[in-house]
């Protein structure tokens, strides 16, 4: 992957279907120990957000690579009392070889791009998560043996994460069905890019259905109804939600061979029963740990390997 040296990952169309296939290969010759690589980098982790999986799967990942990380945390160092970005990045480009960030506004990670020449990582804006679709990838492809001609739906809110599933989706091959209530739809420009994307060669839906989004499909996909930041209106979503629910009721209506998968934290008994994440459909714990898997080939790749 010799040719994703130096660059950003901002958003999951950065990469090609071929980077992406690569990617994928990397992580699961990573994972079997078929391959280790050396990388004696340091990783910088400026996150805005709370993180669980996101945080310790690429500290996990640069310590494999035999790196180190250090921890910015907003709270303790200068970008926590107004510091400008465009000051924060040209000082840590001084002092780090790679710079993983979990924000709010991705106009914000395209500013610390603009003024870091090391790579920069997304790893989390309110618009997309491209770190969890690379897992989210290799899960569905270790559960099939391909991504092409698999169809995975989406249910809920149109967020961050519907947003990388369409492009995810549609550079790989992998039909998806997004349905989510009236108003709480994927950006349309989003959309509209993936399906330019797909050319064809794959499905891209939208629908308030969630039944018909559901029927036949191989995987199952949701989310919270309310990402961080939207707390306040969390609870007034319940209703409108409620008929998105992963339950059983709604597997029912899936491919007999489905599979479950949640980004996490889970709220279980909202967008997920006990029932359905506990199942033994459930290849939620796999898809975290692919996480770690996904971010060292992508590291690897993006600060270069021999």
């Amino acid at each position: 992957m010799k040719q994703l040296k130096g660059r950003d990952l901002l958003g999951t169309a950065d990469l090609s279907t071929a980077e992406i296939t690569g990617l994928l290969k990397l992580a699961r010759q990573l994972k079997t120990k078929e391959l280790e690589i050396e990388c004696n980098k340091v990783l910088g982790l400026l996150f805005y957000k709370a993180s669980t999986r996101t945080r310790v799967s690429f500290t996990v990942a640069m310590y494999n690579l035999g790196g180190q990380v250090i921890d910015l945390n907003p709270s303790v160092t200068q970008v926590g009392r107004g510091e400008p970005i465009e000051d924060t990045a040209r000082v840590l480009d001084r002092y780090l070889d790679i710079l993983a960030i979990r924000t709010f506004a991705q106009a914000d990670l395209e500013t610390f791009a603009k003024y870091a020449e090391i790579p920069i990582i997304n790893a989390l804006t309110d618009l997309e998560h491209p770190c969890q679709i690379l897992a989210d990838l290799m899960t569905v492809e270790e559960c099939f043996g391909s991504l092409q001609g698999q169809t995975l739906t989406y249910l809920g809110d149109g967020n961050n994460m519907a947003h990388s599933l369409l492009l995810g989706g549609a550079l790989t091959g992998l039909n998806i069905r997004i349905a989510a209530p009236e108003g709480y739809e994927p950006k349309s420009e989003i959309v509209r890019q993936a399906r330019e994307i797909a050319g064809g060669r794959s499905e891209i839906v939208v629908t308030q259905d969630p039944v018909a989004a559901v029927e036949g499909a191989q995987v199952i996909y949701t989310d919270v109804w309310a990402s961080m930041g939207q707390e306040d209106s969390a609870e007034g979503r319940i209703p409108l939600f409620q008929s998105y629910q992963v339950n059983q009721k709604l597997i029912n209506h899936a491919d007999s061979e489905a599979i479950i998968l949640h980004c996490l934290p889970a709220h279980r008994g909202e967008e997920i029963t006990i029932e359905a994440i506990e199942s033994d459909r459930s290849r939620v714990w796999d898809q975290a740990e692919n996480r770690m898997h996904a971010q060292q080939a992508l590291m690897a790749s993006l600060l270069g390997w021999d």
